[in-house]
């Protein structure tokens, strides 16, 4: 099967192209970039390559670019390991509130995806219960008018707050 065709990222337009709204107080631009991977497993570490590069391009404080490489690599990981798609497509679009990033594959599979509540010694199943702590909110939807579904996390473009640490205990 052929790779998905691609639209082209729109962070490479001359800034000409996408002028400021005449009512915003802020021009804020929209960032995003679009890659294919085959469905093997060297393809995960390839995604969070990526990722850290276009994020490092665009900015990104160090925080948050951190927790979108660990969300990326689950969601690609999971595409990789819970469906039979032969590619999946990653997606990243940033605006002046949100990062967000979606994961699609080829081939819905049998079961949606979902939290699991892991045991202690359980090798898996923390993956999108690590997704739902880091992100503001995600999801999965189909893909129109294909057999494959979106996973999709968003998170807010100033990273997420982090509660004080509690004082030691003696």
């Amino acid at each position: 099967m052929a790779p998905p065709l691609l639209p082209q990222s729109s962070d490479r337009l001359p800034p000409a192209m996408c002028p400021p709204t005449p009512t915003a107080t802020a021009y804020v631009p929209h960032r995003g970039g679009v890659f294919g991977l085959p469905a093997v497993p060297a393809s995960a570490g390839e995604a969070r390559r990526t990722v850290r590069e276009l994020l490092g391009e665009w900015g990104v404080t160090p925080d948050l670019r951190e927790d979108a490489l660990l969300i990326t690599s689950e969601l690609v990981t999971n595409a990789l390991t819970h469906t039979t798609s032969e590619w999946i497509v990653c997606r990243l679009h940033l605006t002046g509130q949100r990062l967000r990033i979606e994961v699609e594959d080829q081939n819905c599979g049998h079961a949606q995806p979902a939290r699991r509540r892991p045991g202690p010694d359980d090798q898996n199943g923390r993956g999108l219960m690590l997704v739902g702590m880091l992100s503001s909110d995600w999801g999965v939807d189909d893909t129109p008018q294909r057999s494959g579904r979106v996973v999709w996390a968003e998170l807010p473009s100033e990273g997420r707050e982090t509660a004080e640490p509690a004082p030691p205990t003696a």
